[in-house]
């Protein structure tokens, strides 16, 4: 059965999103500032990893780290030089 998580983080005045299809393969795609960036599959529980940029000057790459399970999937904004930040769950 698929069912849709979303996520949420704001980062130097950006909106971060994370949408995970999970199911027998699992679908994420990550949208900042509302615009589609980037896009990753995997299967089962198997993490996946986006990588994009925020659209700074100069833009900044970050990676949106998902583990889709087992049970409710996690998102995590990984920043260079940071700690990972994690992203919060949003129900729509």
């Amino acid at each position: 059965m698929r069912r849709r998580h979303h996520f949420h983080i704001d980062h130097a005045g950006h909106s971060v999103t994370a949408t995970v299809e999970t199911g027998r393969h699992v679908e994420v795609e990550i949208m900042i500032d509302g615009k589609e960036t980037g896009h990753g599959t995997t299967q089962g529980d198997r993490p996946v990893s986006v990588q994009v940029q925020l659209p700074t000057d100069p833009p900044i790459p970050v990676c949106v780290r998902t583990t889709p399970g087992p049970g409710v999937p996690r998102c995590v904004l990984e920043i260079p030089d940071a700690d990972p930040h994690v992203m919060s769950p949003r129900h729509y």
